[in-house]
């Protein structure tokens, strides 16, 4: 075990010796390894007097007996010894005496004491030389080869180096008395605090601002030191230069104040430093051999150490200062942030959150003006709360006042968000302030938010986090249960939401049906004819007899009719509208576009409401009529009543499920919807405009109004609208095809009714009953008029390339009885095949809807698998059906979407 020990000493030795002597350029390879053996010869010589022999009591009794000569009392001696028992007990050390011998060296730091098994007989001067703290004696610039000093009196293995190793020991001289070897320690030492200054001095001036110039004549390991000390110096001045320049923000300003008050420490540690080495320079007594300053305790490589924790600090700061330059604000803070969060050194993380504990003050005081009085101080633009200006709002007249001061007025900037918040957590404080800001302008409740900021406003400091989550949370919660507060009891926002579901989405029903009841008379002349006041007169008289005169004066009169842009040929039912007008701050949920949708929505409903209506009429019509009038119809004429009847039926089915779809399964089941999500404890403003927009886009969407599509041209239209609108003119067109075949059964009967009155009178006078003449009359009479401009005169204008549910029909039938009566069954029959076409598309498009609600009113509207709703097909080219014919059905058909069969 022994001899591997030795050996493996010796090969490290040997390593030694040849890193540290080089190959001069004068000798050869074999004069090299000669100077190496001796180096090597010669360092184990010298490791083989320093042996000693393990002796651990023996190490503890010398280390004992120094602490009883060393110190009066005997209590260092009595510690060693407790703690020498304890180590001893230890059975994982296993190299005992090494650690105490170690340790009795490094205590013995002047070395007059020999120590564990010290050589008293080596050469004092040589020892103190070894150990100096200017380094080992340079060697005479005239030497061209190394030489190697004699240990103990011991001889070179070669003569001829023997001679020059003794003249080089008798031409060395120290660093410290060659003058032209350049500064002392001592010199240095005094030069040093002006250096870490930023000062120039004798020995060590700055040529520049990024340049410190070191002497060189100095050795190696004193420039290196020299290099470490220099550090400091360079950043401080760069620091310095850094706090002293101007910046246009106060986060800015805030990071040079806390960077100036670690300079101010950092000089404070220079002044202590000061002291120090001025102490230890008058303690010399101006002698300054080399050595003497280090043993009253400063040395350059100590003041290393005493600057070692000030230089990390100055190059953290240094490397904000350089990453910050383009950056403000939250940014900068971030960027602070990120050194506490992203680094593991505790000493980089506390100097981070000391600095962040500077830096902050003033993003926290805007945020504590910002969450507690709803006001935005923040002149040069870091917060990350933005005011826009008056010229970058958008300047669109559909907008109302209060919508744009609530959504633009402040945007939340979300790159300025400081990582010591969460972004979550800023908008929370994003929204109290614009809560505060709306309340105290929009609202006019500014009262409300003083008495709250005197009450409720606090300190916000970096650091504790519980109080500034406390505060936010509290704030929060006020100001949105304010706000909603306000909105309910003084603006009244849910009753005005209820009034525009009664109103404009027919859910007062006898309101609704008073109102068109009264209407119909005017609504059937032209829209030229149309006058304000008229239907103002008529809305009054249907509130007045229905249950709407029990509701609030000011929602009554809100509500208004008025009349839509006209066209030419359009009736009082295609200009026809009501509307509810609102006042801020209402209109920030009610927007525009909401009154757009609602608009929207109740023209929908009041055509599919008037078909409604004119089906019934003629539906009671035919009713009745079959109980008297009908009763004696012609045979051939009893088919067409029965189809006719059969297809109003029909049609009615389908008026009358449209509307439960609409008014129930979609209109009531997003007011559930909504009224659930306004009823939250924590709903917010936002979340009252997020769940009245999904109310709107869901009934315009499940509404038959939303489902857009493209054509092969490019365009984009309305699939369920169109569709909807083409059969609601279908219905209108066959029932005025209907009343006009009531008006041909009704003057039939007539003309059977006299003409049997006349053959009974002349049967009673004893005549015949019919002669020639009477009946040549009758066939002249037999010219009736058309019984569709009978039964509707405002059909004589001209038909309309629109999409109104209220065509008037064009078609003139003949005049003569022989020809009038085909002509109606073939218009019968026509729009018959017509509507239930345009119905088999329309059921074909809902089957293949996502949604379930849509594709639920397919089911409804085909429960017996009566209609076969048609599958919409890829368009083709218009060469490959150019020649094709179409059928009536084909063509009917068309104007609900472009299908094949």
């Amino acid at each position: 075990m022994g001899d591997k020990r030795a050996q493996r000493l010796d090969d490290l030795l040997s390593s030694l010796v040849n890193n540290l002597i080089p190959i001069l350029p004068d000798e050869d390879e074999a004069t090299a390894d000669d100077r190496r053996d001796e180096a090597f010869d010669l360092s184990s010589r010298i490791l083989a007097e320093y042996a000693v022999i393990s002796d651990v009591q023996h190490a503890a009794d010398f280390i004992k007996k120094k602490l009883l000569n060393d110190n009066g009392s005997p209590d260092k001696a009595v510690r060693f010894s407790n703690l020498y028992t304890r180590l001893i007990s230890q059975p994982v050390l296993s190299r005992k005496w090494e650690i105490l011998h170690l340790l009795h060296h490094l205590a013995d730091s002047n070395g007059q004491d020999g120590g564990v098994g010290s050589n008293k007989g080596h050469d004092d001067q040589t020892y103190r030389d070894a150990f100096a703290t200017s380094g080992l004696p340079k060697l005479p610039a005239d030497s061209g080869k190394l030489r190697l000093p004699t240990v103990n009196g011991g001889t070179l293995r070669k003569r001829s180096l023997s001679r020059s190793a003794k003249q080089s020991q008798d031409n060395v001289e120290p660093v410290s008395k060659v003058s032209a070897a350049g500064p002392t320690e001592t010199a240095l030492l005094r030069d040093l605090p002006f250096t870490l200054q930023g000062l120039s001095t004798t020995n060590l001036s700055f040529t520049s601002h990024n340049n410190l110039e070191l002497p060189i004549t100095l050795p190696l390991p004193m420039i290196s030191i020299l290099h470490t000390l220099a550090e400091p110096s360079l950043l401080y001045r760069r620091l310095s230069d850094f706090v002293q320049s101007t910046d246009e923000g106060l986060i800015g300003q805030s990071l040079r104040s806390a960077i100036g008050n670690e300079l101010r420490s950092y000089l404070g540690l220079i002044s202590t430093l000061e002291g120090e080495i001025r102490r230890a320079v008058i303690s010399n007594d101006g002698n300054e051999t080399q050595g003497r300053v280090g043993k009253v305790g400063v040395t350059l490589k100590r003041c290393v150490i005493w600057t070692r924790e000030a230089t990390m600090g100055l190059r953290l700061m240094s490397l904000m200062v350089e990453e910050t330059q383009k950056k403000k604000g939250g940014q900068l803070i971030s960027l602070i942030h990120g050194f506490l969060t992203s680094h593991g050194d505790p000493f980089v993380g506390g100097f981070a959150e000391r600095m962040l504990s500077h830096v902050t003050r003033p993003f926290y005081d805007m945020l504590r003006q910002w969450i507690y009085d709803g006001e935005l101080s923040d002149p040069f633009h870091e917060f990350f709360v933005i005011q826009q200006e008056s010229t970058d709002l958008v300047d669109d007249p559909r907008r109302a006042p209060a919508t744009s001061v609530w959504e633009e007025k402040y945007k939340l900037e979300e790159p300025m968000i400081p990582s010591i918040i969460t972004e979550d957590f800023a908008r929370k404080i994003f929204l109290i302030g614009k809560s505060l800001n709306f309340i105290r302008y929009s609202c006019d409740d500014s009262g409300w938010v003083e008495a709250y900021s005197k009450d409720a406003s606090k300190e916000l400091i970096y650091g504790d986090t519980a109080t500034l989550e406390t505060s936010i949370d509290h704030a929060y919660k006020t100001t949105m249960a304010r706000l909603i507060h306000l909105m309910d009891t003084k603006f009244q926002l849910f009753e005005h939401l209820n009034a525009l579901k009664r109103y404009l989405l027919l859910g007062q029903g006898d309101f609704i049906a008073l109102l068109m009841e009264s209407l119909a008379t005017n609504l059937d002349r032209p829209a030229g004819s149309q006058y304000r006041h008229t239907l103002t007169a008529q809305l009054e008289h249907a509130i007045r007899g229905s249950n709407a005169q029990f509701d609030s004066p000011d929602i009554l009169r809100r509500l208004d009719a008025r009349l839509t842009e006209m066209e030419k040929g359009d009736t009082g039912w295609d200009v026809f509208t009501l509307e509810y007008k609102v006042d801020p701050p209402v209109d920030v949920i009610i927007t525009p576009w909401a009154n757009r949708q609602y608009l929207k929505i109740f023209n929908l409903l009041w055509r599919v409401k008037r078909v409604e209506f004119a089906l019934g009429s003629t539906w009671r019509r035919c009713m009745t009529g079959a109980r008297g009038v009908l009763a004696s119809v012609d045979a051939s004429m009893d088919s067409n009543w029965k189809t006719a009847r059969c297809a109003i039926a029909e049609m009615i089915h389908f008026v009358n499920q449209l509307q439960y779809y609409i008014l129930f399964e979609v209109i009531e089941a997003s007011w559930d919807a909504l009224h659930a999500a306004i009823s939250k404890p924590d709903c917010t403003l936002d979340d009252l405009i997020s769940a009245h927009t999904h109310y709107l886009k869901s009934i315009t969407h499940k509404g038959l109004l939303g489902s857009v599509r493209t054509t092969s041209s490019g365009h984009r239209e309305d699939v369920f609208t169109a569709q909807l609108h083409e059969i609601l003119k279908t219905m209108l067109a066959y029932k005025e095809a209907v009343d006009g075949l009531y008006s041909f059964s009704v003057a039939s009967f007539t003309r059977r009714q006299e003409l049997a009155a006349k053959i009974e009178t002349r049967t009673a006078q004893g005549k015949r009953g019919l002669t020639d003449t009477d009946e040549e009359g009758e066939h002249q009479q037999l010219n009736l008029p058309d019984p569709f401009t009978t039964t509707n005169k405002t059909s004589r204008h001209q038909d309309r390339n629109t999409d109104s549910p209220f065509p008037i029909s064009n078609h003139t039938l003949p005049s003569d009885e022989e020809s009038m009566l085909p002509a109606l069954r073939t218009r019968l029959s026509t729009l018959s095949q017509d509507f239930k076409t345009r119905i088999n598309n329309l059921l074909g498009d809902l089957a293949v809807q996502p949604d379930v609600d849509m594709r639920f009113l397919g089911v409804v509207m085909n429960f017996n698998d009566v209609y076969q709703p048609r599958k919409r097909r890829r368009h083709v080219g218009v060469s490959a059906v150019a020649g094709e014919k179409k059928t009536p059905t084909q063509q009917g058909g068309e104007g609900g979407g472009k299908r094949d069969e």
